[in-house]
C-alpha cells in the first residue's frame, strides 16, 4: 500500500518503505549500485555553505539526493574537505571562487577544483537562487550516472520568465485538468499550509521555473480580495526561498464587482486609480509579487475593448499600476470572436499586430504556440517575427487537453522542440521561434515562457506517470531552448526509472513517437479541432450545429465530395499572408508546404498526388492507420519492461497504454466512418473497415468528462 507521507516528510537517509507510486517525479533519488555509490560518495563527502534560507534548502537537497543515491548522509562541515561540496553565492565568494559573471540572476557554474590543497566541487551563483539551481542540476548529473570528478559547467537561463499557468478555479476544480483536483487549498489557506506546497516548490526549482500564476485566467474577481490576497501571500511565503514568484489572473471588471465602479473603461481616471490601490495592497503583502496574467476579450470574458479602446490601453493602465513594484503585465493575444467572420486562425494577428510598440515597457504579449487552440500539432503562431517592437511570451499547454488528456502517452518534449526550432524568417534564415521569445531577434530584455500547467491532486501529480515528463519538459526546454525533445526524455526517464540503458533506450523511443503516433490517429496531415465539441474527448468531425462557426469541426476540415481541408492561402483566407514573404510563398503552394501541415494551408482534391506517390486519401487512411499500430507497438515494447519496473508504476502505465490503443482505434475507426462517408471512396487495400457504422460513432455522448467546466 503506497504511503501518504510526501518528500518533504522524509528523513534523511531514511529506507524507501513504500510501492512506487510516482509521488516523488523525477525526485525519487532511488539507490544506485556498489559503483554509482562509490561514483558519488566520492565527490560529495561532505557539504559547506552558508545558513541562508535558499542556501540551507540546497544543502538540504544535497543531502537528501545524496542519501537516496548512496545510503549515506554527508555531513554538514564548516571547513573544506576532500571530496566536499562548496556552496558559493555572490556573497560567500573568496579567492577560491568559481567566476559568476554572465549567470544573471538564476544561473550556476559547478566545477571541480583544488581549494586549500583539496579536490572539491564547487557549485557557485551570483545568487542564492543560482547556487539553488546549480544544486539540482549537480543531483541531475549524479542521478543520471554522469562523471562528477571533472566537471566544469555554466548554465544560465536564456528567458528571463518561466512560469507555470495554473487554471485552478477557487472552488477547487481545474479547469482542462486531468489529474484531480486543485493542489490549492484555498478554504484551509492561509493557516494551513500542507507540505504538498514545499514539494510542489522542489519540483518546479528543480526545472528552474521561476514563477506560478495561481488561479485560471477566467478568473473570479474574489481572488483580488483582501482574503485572497493574504492565501496568495501564504503561498508566496513558502515558494520564496525556491526562486519562485507567484503571479495572478485577473477578470477585467473585478473594479465593478469588488467595488461598485460603474465601468471598466482603462481610460477612465477612477478606474486607474482602483487598480493602482489594489497593486499597493497586493505588494504590501506581497512584496516579491510577480504581476498579472489578463484574458480579456476572449470567449465571453470583458476587456477594454467593450469601452472602444484597445488591448495596448488596457494592458498598460495595469502596468501603470504594477510598475513602481518592479511588476509586469502578461496580457495573452489569444483572442477571438463570434461576430468576426474572418479565418479564427487569423484573428489573434489582425488584433495586435497594428498594436506593435505601443505597449508599456514592462508588458509581455503572451502568444499560444499556434493560432487555434493547443492542437496536437499546429504550424506556428503568425505573431511570432511579426512584433519586433514588443516582447512576446510563448504559452505552451502541459495539460493535454486535446491530446489524450490523462492516460495518453503523448510525449510534448517533441511539439516544444518542433515550434522552438520553427523558423519564422522574420529576419533571414535562423530567425527561429526560440529567438523570438527568448529577446535575441530583437534585442528584448523581457522575455518570458509559460505552460499551462498539469498538476493536481492525484498521488502522481499529473494523472499518470507519463504525464510528468511533460512537466519535465517545459522546464528543462524553458531554460534552455537547444535542449532536444530526446536529450530531455533521456535525463527523464534515467531519473524516474533507471539510469540503466537497457530501460532508459527502450522508454526513450516510445516516447520520441508518442505524439507523432497521436497525430496520426487524431488529426493527420494538418487537420485540427475536429474533437469532441466542449470536453475535447474523442473524434467528433461530423459537428456542424453549434451556435458559433468556428466552435464546429466541419469548420476546420471543410470535407466534402470533392476534397479536404482549409484553403488559407492568398486565393482563401490569406492567413499565410500573415507570415514573412519568404514563408508565405512557401506555404501558398502546396508542394513547398511540409507535409505535417498541408490540410492546415489547402483544400485539396482526394486524388491530389502526396511525396510518397499515394493518393491524399489512401495516405489520410495510411496515417491513421499508422497511428493505432504505433501504440500497439508502444504496448509490446513496454510489456518487455516488465522485469524492470516497480510492479505500481508498470501496472498504470500497461492499463493507460490499452486505454490509448482502444481509444486510438476509436479516433480512426470514427474519423475514416465520416469522411468515407463524405468522399465515397473506398479503402485502400490492407486497411479495414470501421468496426460500426457512421451513427454509432455520432451517438456517442460524455457529458461528465473531466476538466471541463459544468
Amino acid at each position: 500500500m503506497a504511503s501518504i507521507w510526501p518528500i518533504g516528510a522524509l528523513l534523511i537517509g531514511a529506507p524507501r518503505a513504500w510501492a512506487e507510486d510516482g509521488y516523488d517525479l523525477w525526485l525519487r533519488n532511488a539507490p544506485v549500485d556498489a559503483a554509482g555509490a562509490q561514483r558519488i560518495g566520492a565527490s560529495a563527502q561532505s557539504i559547506v555553505g552558508a545558513d541562508t534560507p535558499t542556501l540551507m534548502i540546497a544543502r538540504r537537497e544535497l543531502q537528501r539526493g545524496i542519501a537516496g543515491l548512496t545510503g549515506v548522509t554527508a555531513p554538514l562541515t564548516a571547513t573544506v574537505q576532500q571530496g566536499a561540496i562548496l556552496l558559493q553565492s555572490a556573497a560567500q565568494q573568496d579567492e577560491a571562487s568559481v567566476p559568476t559573471d554572465g549567470l544573471g540572476p538564476d544561473g550556476y557554474a559547478i566545477r571541480t577544483m583544488t581549494v586549500a590543497g583539496k579536490p572539491v566541487t564547487v557549485i557557485a551563483g551570483a545568487t542564492d537562487a543560482g547556487v539553488l539551481h546549480g544544486a539540482y542540476a549537480w543531483l541531475r548529473l549524479a542521478r543520471t550516472g554522469a562523471a562528477l570528478d571533472r566537471i566544469d559547467m555554466r548554465s544560465a537561463p536564456r528567458i528571463g520568465l518561466r512560469l507555470l499557468n495554473h487554471w485552478d478555479n477557487l472552488d477547487g476544480t481545474v479547469e482542462r485538468g486531468y489529474a484531480g483536483q486543485s493542489i490549492w487549498d484555498w478554504w484551509r489557506l492561509p493557516d494551513y499550509k500542507g507540505p504538498r506546497y514545499t514539494d510542489y516548490a522542489r519540483a518546479n526549482a528543480s526545472l528552474g521555473i521561476n514563477g506560478t500564476v495561481l488561479n485560471n485566467v477566467n478568473a473570479k474577481s474574489d481572488s483580488l480580495t483582501a482574503a485572497y490576497i493574504a492565501k496568495a501571500a501564504a503561498l508566496a511565503d513558502l515558494f520564496r526561498p525556491y526562486g519562485i514568484k507567484v503571479y495572478l489572473s485577473v477578470k477585467w471588471t473585478a473594479p465593478m464587482e469588488l467595488d461598485g465602479l460603474k465601468s471598466a473603461d482603462p481610460l477612465d481616471p477612477a478606474v486607474a486609480a482602483w487598480w493602482k490601490a489594489k497593486a499597493d495592497q497586493i505588494y504590501k503583502a506581497i512584496p516579491d509579487f510577480g504581476g498579472f496574467l489578463v484574458k480579456a476579450n476572449s470567449e465571453g470574458q470583458p476587456g477594454p475593448q467593450d469601452y472602444k479602446r484597445t488591448h495596448a490601453d488596457g494592458a498598460n493602465m495595469l502596468a501603470a499600476a504594477v510598475k513602481p513594484h518592479g511588476g509586469i503585465v502578461m496580457w495573452r493575444a489569444f483572442v477571438y470572436a463570434h461576430d468576426n467572420p474572418d479565418d479564427r486562425a487569423k484573428q489573434a494577428y489582425s488584433d495586435f499586430k497594428p498594436l506593435d510598440g505601443q505597449f508599456a515597457d514592462n508588458v509581455i504579449v503572451q502568444v499560444k504556440n499556434g493560432a487555434i487552440d493547443f492542437q496536437p500539432r499546429e504550424p506556428f503562431h503568425p505573431l511570432f517575427g511579426a512584433m519586433p517592437k514588443t516582447p512576446l511570451m510563448m504559452e505552451f499547454q502541459i495539460t493535454k487537453e486535446y491530446l489524450g488528456q490523462s492516460t495518453h502517452l503523448t510525449y510534448l518534449g517533441t511539439l516544444f522542440e518542433e515550434t522552438l526550432k520553427s523558423d519564422t524568417l522574420a529576419k533571414g534564415k535562423g530567425s527561429t521561434v526560440a529567438k523570438v521569445i527568448d529577446g535575441s531577434l530583437e534585442g528584448h530584455k523581457l522575455t518570458g515562457i509559460a505552460g499551462v500547467a498539469n498538476i493536481g491532486v492525484d498521488r502522481d501529480w499529473s494523472g499518470s506517470i507519463f504525464n510528468q515528463a511533460d512537466w519535465y519538459a517545459f522546464g528543462r526546454m524553458a531554460w534552455d531552448t537547444d535542449l532536444t525533445a530526446e536529450a530531455v526524455a533521456r535525463e527523464w526517464a534515467a531519473q524516474t526509472f533507471s539510469p540503466d540503458p537497457n530501460v532508459v533506450a527502450p522508454i526513450v523511443a516510445m516516447m520520441m513517437r508518442s505524439r507523432e503516433a497521436a497525430v496520426d490517429y487524431m488529426t493527420p496531415l494538418g487537420l485540427a479541432h475536429i474533437m469532441g465539441t466542449g470536453h475535447h474527448y474523442g473524434p467528433a468531425p461530423w459537428v456542424s450545429e453549434l451556435a458559433r462557426p468556428e466552435w464546429n469541426p466541419v469548420y476546420y476540415h471543410k470535407a466534402d465530395r470533392q476534397g479536404i481541408g482549409f484553403d488559407r492561402t492568398r486565393t482563401g483566407s490569406n492567413a499565410t499572408g500573415q507570415y514573412a514573404p519568404a514563408l508565405a510563398k512557401l506555404l501558398d503552394n502546396p508542394r513547398t508546404t511540409p507535409e505535417r501541415d498541408l490540410l492546415w494551408f489547402h483544400h485539396l482534391p482526394w486524388d491530389y498526388r502526396l511525396q510518397s506517390g499515394e493518393t491524399l486519401w489512401d495516405g489520410l487512411i495510411h496515417h491513421y492507420d499508422r497511428g493505432v499500430e504505433t501504440v500497439a507497438a508502444m504496448q509490446r515494447d513496454w510489456a518487455k519492461l516488465k522485469p524492470q519496473v516497480d510492479a505500481e508504476r508498470f501496472a498504470q502505465v500497461e492499463t493507460f497504454l490499452a486505454i490509448q490503443h482502444r481509444e486510438a482505434q476509436w479516433w480512426r475507426d470514427a474519423c475514416i466512418a465520416y469522411f468515407q462517408s463524405v468522399s465515397g471512396r473506398p479503402l485502400p487495400a490492407g486497411s479495414a473497415a470501421p468496426a460500426h457504422p457512421l451513427d454509432w460513432y455520432k451517438a456517442l455522448s460524455f457529458p461528465y468528462a473531466p476538466g471541463h467546466p459544468k
